[in-house]
């Protein structure tokens, strides 16, 4: 058999990819050996892998940068509405490749490299991954970051530059052991430095009441220095930009304290300051109310905030004088889009400049207010719910509490006059808890002061507006929206999976890239014996170089033959992945049991990080890689069955995983996975999916047909029907023999030898007080796993499903979410416009 291409000779083969003229060649080398030169100072007989990467980035770059000058110039000549999307995470993962396709430079730029004697995989691996994110929301804002340039939208990402994102995750003696991501070590190439824009971010202090006005005043300052990251669109010469903050303390910081002329304290109190932007909090779906946290949250807002008003305020390029003075059509021209309740302090902060700075009455800066921003939700766990102490605000944003009391008053006003002597209804709306302490709930601060709430999945959508958000819903329906996410197609196709784009162009040519609903048109070949044995010997290749992959990581050789059965995401109890780990127990014992028999062979992958605090997720990790010691080293098993923990989940492995993977694990219970994007992921890639029906999962099999997924467990009505009853554990664990042998293995210490004990907090978790109720499924779990595996016996039959999978993943691309958030909440058209490239002239020159 011939032997596999390797990923450079696929790429040359893509028709998708952009042809490599001959004249581009030339200058890419001529630009890299520049770059080499000039940039970095090093000629080839010193320069390192590392240097190579830093040369072929600043050439692609150059690319990028007068197509950035000219969307930005022809925005300020446009002057379209913008859109401003909030969000504590950007999770970006690497650059290099995903602007490379943008701009329709890859097969130059592999070919380049080529003649220049390198390896395009080698420094493709040097870069690292930007991690400003902990999951799915911030990968989200990732993917829409793509989709609104593709879609011509002036959108801006607005966010905090963290010295350090989320954590690298090793695996030592079993366990979770967190490393600083120190990602900027060697610089990044991709940001440009905006000290012209750097702006005053203000904290503590007190409330003055003047003649004048409420003032604001004996605050302490933080700046604010703006770091820009260009963001191409697909082929349409439009690049936009993420801005993120980092925070510098001003020349005067603590000097000013008349500290006994202590100017060296003085001088290294002025990390104090600047720690604001050090670090993510490494939380996923879990709210911690530290001071530092809120510190991050105002000053991104507030940063952001006097950036979006300077720019409504100059409507030239390059003009920084005032030309607007008058704010009536600032929600005509500014849409702010909140990413969850992380940035909700844009509301009493755009409240606090409109009256305090720019003087208007409160009803008219409260009606800008409203019509300006909106509010994404992105869980009804309530535990993840932020509700920060008032006792924090007093001392922090003493002027914001005050505005927050103010709206607070207005809007019990309104409810009291609709609702006559309803107290509890005022006590369960009013955006302030009472308690020891008394809290403020910042998700009732967001939907009081936007003009649209949206979930973000339909099932999500409606389980706000029936429980999260009822009260809410009941006196302004028109309010609440859904926009079910999407992942972009650029990144989570072309990028990670080029074989599978390429078959696809060769079918259906390769419109489908902007335009995923055009994958249905792959249904027409799901008969073709040509394009079954391409789907299949495209994930096979996936497989075996995952393998590979896998076994130079992990030192574990897998059985590429093997069902490759994949869970990666957080690490979290409603997550379920304790299922997938009972359900490989099963399967050890029942090889244990009858060596002998047909046995489909599985490798069980689960990856993902813990939060650092949080013990049960932490000890869930111990028990996958304990299953997978016992399991992976027991002769009688061999290659049937491998459980492997992927250590250190992130986007750039998730890029490698997720096209190999034949089983997509999407077994949260039902209604507590809000959407879920790494389930539209597996299905675009070619996996079919196990799953509740929760979150996306429930609109992916309407799109592709249950009969095409394999769907089980309670329903949200089921889940609900338990819990007026009351979930029993203990009787599904002694009605089920499988299942009680698996739970009295781990109770037994036959996964920990050495310490027996390890597990005896989980066990009691499962069987007293799971609030997840894993075990009510896992009846209904482990047989549809048997229907995987009988179906996994015919591979055609397995193939044409996965066919029908991939030709009903075109609702899931960010670009059709973006639209509908443009259309119904921003109020803006996507434009197809393509802007004239830098070696042309611009639009008013070409009339």
């Amino acid at each position: 058999m011939a032997a596999p291409l390797t990923d450079q000779e696929k790429r040359k083969q893509i028709s998708v990819r952009g042809i490599a003229g001959l004249g581009d060649v030339g200058e890419l080398k001529r630009s890299f050996n520049r770059h080499l030169h000039f940039t970095l100072v090093k000629d080839r007989n010193v320069a390192t892998p590392r240097d190579y990467y830093f040369a072929l980035a600043h050439t692609v770059r150059d690319h990028l940068v007068g197509r950035w000058i000219r969307t930005q110039q022809y925005y300020y000549e446009k002057d379209p509405k913008r859109v401003y999307y909030l969000s504590l995470e950007f999770y970006m993962g690497r650059t290099l490749q995903n602007t490379m396709i943008n701009l329709g430079l890859q097969n130059a730029c592999d070919e380049a490299i080529y003649q220049l004697g390198l390896d395009m995989e080698e420094l493709e691996e040097i870069e690292e991954d930007a991690g400003l994110g902990n999951g799915g929301l911030g990968r989200l804002a990732a993917c829409f970051l793509d989709s609104m340039a593709t879609l011509g939208l002036a959108a801006y990402g607005y966010g905090i530059r963290y010295e350090f994102g989320i954590f690298n995750q090793k695996i030592s003696s079993g366990w979770q052991v967190e490393e600083a991501d120190d990602w900027l070590r060697y610089g990044n190439p991709w940001e440009k430095a905006r000290p012209e824009y750097m702006l005053p971010v203000q904290f503590y202090g007190r409330v003055e009441k003047t003649e004048s006005g409420v003032k604001w005043v004996d605050t302490q300052v933080v700046l604010a220095m703006p770091y820009d990251t260009p963001v191409p669109g697909y082929h349409n010469n439009t690049v936009n930009t993420m801005r993120l903050w980092s925070a510098k303390a001003p020349n005067d910081f603590s000097l000013q304290n008349f500290n006994v002329g202590d100017y060296i304290e003085a001088v290294l109190d002025r990390n104090l300051a600047e720690n604001i932007s050090r670090v993510l909090y490494p939380n996923d779906n879990f709210f911690e109310g530290k001071e530092l946290r809120l510190k991050q949250e105002y000053f991104v807002v507030a940063a952001t905030l006097q950036d979006i008003i300077r720019r409504f305020k100059s409507s030239k390029f390059g003009c920084r004088d005032p030309v607007r003075t008058c704010f009536n059509t600032f929600p005509d021209k500014v849409a702010i889009q909140l990413n969850d309740t992380h940035p909700a302090l844009a509301i009493p902060e755009l409240m606090r400049i409109l009256v305090d700075i720019e003087k208007l009455d409160w009803d008219k800066a409260w009606d800008i207010t409203c019509r300006t921003c909106a509010y994404t939700n992105h869980t009804v766990l309530p535990e993840a719910l932020e509700r920060w102490p008032v006792f924090m605000f007093e001392q922090l944003l003493p002027r914001h509490l005050l505005i927050i009391y103010d709206i607070n008053q207005r809007h019990l006003d309104r409810i009291a006059a609709m609702f006559p002597g309803d107290t509890d209804r005022l006590r369960r709306m009013s955006l302030i808890e009472e308690g020891e302490p008394k809290r403020i709930n910042m998700a009732h601060l967001c939907v009081v002061g936007s003009h649209a709430v949206n979930g973000v999945a339909q099932i999500h959508s409606d389980i706000v507006k029936s429980s999260v958000f009822k009260d809410f819903h009941d006196v302004d329906p028109h309010k609440f929206q859904n926009k079910t996410n999407g992942i972009t197609p650029r990144r989570w196709l072309l990028l990670c999976n080029p074989g599978l784009a390429d078959i696809i162009a060769e079918r259906i040519g390769d419109d489908f890239i902007t335009d995923l609903h055009q994958l249905k048109k792959i249904l027409e070949f799901v008969d073709n014996n040509d394009f079954i044995r391409d789907v299949a010997k495209v994930k096979q290749e996936n497989k075996l170089k995952f393998a590979s992959f896998l076994q130079e990581q992990t030192q574990v050789k897998v059985n590429p033959d093997s069902i490759f059965d994949v869970q990666v995401k957080r690490i979290h109890e409603y997550k379920r992945q304790l299922l997938t780990c009972l359900h490989a127990i099963v399967l050890y014992n029942r090889i244990k049991l009858e060596p002998n028999r047909e046995f489909v062979p599985r490798t069980v992958m689960i990856g993902g990080k813990a939060a650092p605090g949080y013990h049960m997720a932490k000890l869930i990790i111990k028990l996958i890689t304990s299953i997978g010691q016992v399991i992976n080293n027991d002769p009688a098993v061999g290659d049937k069955l491998k459980v492997i923990f992927l250590e250190n989940y992130r986007v750039s492995l998730a890029e490698r995983v997720i096209p190999a993977a034949d089983l997509s694990e999407q077994v949260s219970t039902a209604g507590t996975e809000a959407s879920g994007t790494g389930n539209m992921k597996f299905m675009l890639n070619g996996a079919l999916t196990i799953g509740t029906m929760d979150g996306a999962t429930v609109e992916m099999a309407e799109e592709a047909g249950e009969e095409n997924m394999f769907i089980f467990g309670m329903t949200v009505t089921d889940v609900e029907e338990v819990d007026r009853k009351g979930y029993n554990a203990r009787e599904f664990y002694e009605r089920l023999p499988e299942l009680k042998l698996a739970v009295d293995q781990i109770q037994a210490g036959f996964f920990s030898p050495a310490e027996p004990e390890l597990f005896k907090d989980l066990i009691h978790m499962l069987l007293s007080h799971d609030r997840f109720k894993v075990f009510a499924d896992f009846e209904a779990y482990v047989r549809c796993q048997q229907r995987v595996s009988e179906l996994y016996k015919n591979p055609t039959e397995w193939t044409k499903m996965v066919i029908r999978n991939i030709a009903a993943s075109g609702k899931f691309s960010s670009d059709r979410t973006i639209c509908q958030y443009a259309r119904e909440i921003w109020g803006v058209e996507p434009s197809d416009v393509k802007i004239p490239p830098p070696n042309e002239p611009p639009f008013e020159s070409q009339n």
